[in-house]
């Protein structure tokens, strides 16, 4: 069985595999401050609750946008599952080739999502994921790595304005029931949910218009599947794209076909 880590800057996906299939996923919240130790604890938990043991556990492969966790997560796979991960990055040939200016700025993620969309959905693509960032990616007919966007999360917006004004209070972010808000709550609502549904309008109108009309769009992420209902252009919602994409490297770097 293959064990998958996607380390963002909020949580941390764990995905099981049995061969192509994923049998369960899990969200941890991303802390830097815990422990291999701790780590290996939550994790075992995790399968356990899922009537696996750690010993079934026989491949682990890794992506990550948090460099400091990455070692400690490598380590909790040598220790509880006795295997070498494999790490998305630098030496890591994943089959897709990556067109940016400098490889190494592009995020593990960002490359493992499209790989997961290309493979699905064939290209060109654009993929959508919805994290602490908003990133756009952008894969051709071909299968390569063309770049993208990125944009601030609407989470984080919505903490700016709460931080950085002194009288906006922090708000759950929703669909609001008209754009003309009639209180304060309501008017953010209606600003941050809107807004970032017309900037994501937009910034897939310009991508088209580059890489071909004829492009989809696939979604991921927390607030991906709200998002993709409001807007026509999303053809598919994908809530474990990234995980997927880490199944496929692993069974293309180390020769293994389910």
């Amino acid at each position: 069985m293959l064990m998958a880590f996607d380390i963002g800057n909020t949580t941390i996906a764990v995905g099981l595999f049995r061969g192509r299939k994923l049998v369960r996923s899990w969200k941890l919240k991303t802390d830097s401050d815990r422990t291999s130790d701790e780590y290996g604890l939550l994790i075992n938990g995790l399968l356990r609750s899922a009537g696996s043991a750690a010993g079934k556990v026989d491949a682990a492969v890794i992506s990550s946008v948090v460099p400091p966790l990455t070692p400690v997560i490598e380590e909790v796979c040598r220790t509880s599952f006795g295997v070498e991960a494999g790490v998305v990055g630098p030496g890591l040939k994943t089959g897709m080739p990556i067109l940016y200016e400098n490889p190494l700025e592009v995020g593990a993620d960002r490359i493992t999502a499209s790989i997961a969309a290309f493979e699905k959905y064939g290209g060109p693509v654009i993929v959508l994921d919805f994290g602490t960032a908003t990133t756009f990616d952008s894969v051709s007919a071909k299968g390569e790595y063309l770049g993208g966007a990125i944009a601030p999360g609407v989470r984080i917006s919505a903490e700016a304005l709460y931080l950085k004004t002194a009288k906006l209070p922090r708000i759950e972010i929703r669909k609001p029931k008209r754009a003309v808000g009639r209180t304060t709550v309501a008017s953010m609502q209606s600003g941050l949910y809107f807004g970032y549904i017309g900037m994501v309008s937009r910034i897939i109108g310009e991508i088209r218009r580059e890489i071909g009309p004829q492009a989809r769009v696939v979604a991921t992420g927390g607030f991906g599947g709200q998002i993709a209902s409001e807007l026509a252009e999303i053809e598919a919602y994908e809530p474990d794209l990234v995980l997927e994409g880490l199944r496929i490297i692993h069974e293309r770097t180390s020769g293994v076909r389910a």
